[in-house]
């Protein structure tokens, strides 16, 4: 069974957890009622997609 020599110092371990970050969702324009929405998803403001009201509002 594989066990560690030595202790992971925090410092070791912080350096290595730097890359573990939340990104950023990618926003892009309504063409409608041009609001902020996610990619491929149908606008919760107009409740447009592709150019076509797919759920009334």
């Amino acid at each position: 069974m594989a066990v560690p020599k030595r202790r992971t110092s925090k410092s070791r371990k912080r350096k290595r957890r730097t890359h573990w970050k939340l990104n950023a969702p990618n926003l892009v324009e309504c063409p409608q009622c041009h609001e902020l929405k996610l990619s491929h998803r149908v606008c919760p403001e107009c409740g447009y997609y592709k150019g076509k009201e797919v759920v009334a509002k």
